[in-house]
């Protein structure tokens, strides 16, 4: 737990701290790539670097550390860090690369901040940082263990057999592996990070969600072209992976890790999605078909159009397999479907067209005004928010209570 002698520190300084913490994430990123230059081949995704996410990443998690340190001072908010400590695992970050990241960050902070920063409040950010750093450190070595992995372990090399176009934008990777280690299965909705050599020479890592269930040789992961916008490039990754990646080549895998899992309960599940955001979806789809699940589900999907719908076919085939299972759609170009669903509908989801169970627990995963909206929506409708759960992709920058 925080000190009894930093407590008070923190409290005084975490105003002014929050208020500069988007500054000091970009100062610390801007010092730590120019004095390590090495960190953007392998360990981060220069995109997000460019769009500036990673620094809004980081603020806001440190922002929330610090804030629940001081509001409940009983407890260490390790819940906080679940989902970045599965993101650190399947990247491969080792114990020692905490030091780097402190060293930086501290610099970052004094730079900023300037004179404020006394050795008090040196002294009680450091050690706000250190709860943090082992926190993580912590976490990520369970994760690593309970896949029988190491840090420098995580990646597998997997042969590509299979390469299929889902909609005008997204295309499905079917990848075999090729040694002869075992990999534990992954869990419905987790995903994997893959790493690339861009034309440039730089490695660089992207996660993409497990789309269909192991079965001990083949994985199966689903991307979707990224177009920048408002200025931004376009996804480099993505852009590999469609137009030069093809059947026979080699891609280096991590084990599956995702904090956003299917609960085993027994309780009715309902998934909602939009666009590619079916991804992680389809995967727990694929998952609940292949145990022949009589849990009841119900998917909620929004697209502009049948033909942009990704995964279409195999979702469909998924919900008609299971026993007990319904499937809606919206169709931003017209309500109009070759497939025997429960529902068509022209427009954006709307949650009040549909009969929802009473005790369900709800998945969500899209673009994040479509999230912040359904779940304004089910609260609005009396869901608890424990019951919500959601998935991101790239830096988690929804900043949602989760209790």
């Amino acid at each position: 737990m925080l000190s009894q002698k930093s407590r008070p520190v923190v409290i005084a300084t975490l105003p002014v701290v929050a208020d500069h913490i988007g500054e000091i994430a970009q100062r610390f990123y801007q010092h730590m790539f120019a004095e390590q230059p090495e960190l953007l081949d392998g360990v981060f995704n220069r995109g997000n670097q460019t769009q500036g996410h990673q620094q809004q990443a980081l603020a806001g998690s440190v922002a929330a550390f610090a804030s629940a340190l001081v509001e409940t001072p009983e407890r260490l908010p390790e819940h906080l860090l679940r989902r970045i400590a599965h993101k650190h695992a399947s990247l491969g970050i080792r114990p020692d690369q905490y030091q780097i990241v402190h060293d930086h960050l501290m610099w970052a902070i004094v730079d900023v901040l300037g004179d404020a920063v006394t050795p008090d409040v040196a002294a009680a950010w450091d050690e706000v940082y250190w709860l943090m750093a082992d926190t993580l450190i912590n976490q990520e070595r369970g994760l690593y263990s309970a896949r029988g992995v190491r840090a420098d372990t995580v990646w597998r090399d997997w042969r590509v057999v299979r390469k299929t176009k889902e909609a005008e934008e997204a295309v499905t990777f079917l990848v075999r592996r090729i040694d002869d280690c075992l990999v534990k299965a992954s869990l419905p909705g987790q995903y994997v990070t893959v790493r690339i050599r861009m034309p440039d020479g730089t490695l660089q890592p992207r996660q993409y969600s497990l789309t269909r269930a192991d079965d001990g040789e083949h994985c199966q992961f689903t991307v979707k072209r990224v177009r920048g916008e408002d200025g931004d490039p376009d996804g480099e990754m993505s852009a590999v992976l469609h137009d030069t990646v093809g059947v026979g080549d080699v891609l280096s895998l991590s084990v599956p890790y995702g904090d956003v899992v299917l609960d085993d309960s027994g309780r009715p599940v309902v998934l909602v999605s939009a666009g590619i955001g079916v991804a992680p979806m389809a995967g727990m789809l694929s998952h609940l078909a292949a145990a022949e699940s009589g849990l009841p589900v119900t998917l909620l999907h929004a697209d502009l159009d049948e033909a942009s719908f990704p995964l279409r076919r195999q979702v469909v085939n998924d919900i008609l397999a299971l026993k007990n299972a319904r499937m809606y759609l919206w169709y931003e170009r017209g309500a109009h479907s070759q497939e025997p669903v429960d529902g068509v509908f022209e427009g954006l989801l709307d949650l009040t067209a549909v009969d929802l169970a009473e005790d369900a627990l709800y998945y969500l995963c899209g673009p994040l005004p479509f999230m912040r909206d359904v779940r304004s929506r089910l609260i609005d409708r009396g869901v608890a928010p424990r019951d919500i759960r959601y998935e991101v992709f790239g830096p988690d920058l929804w900043q949602a209570d989760r209790d």
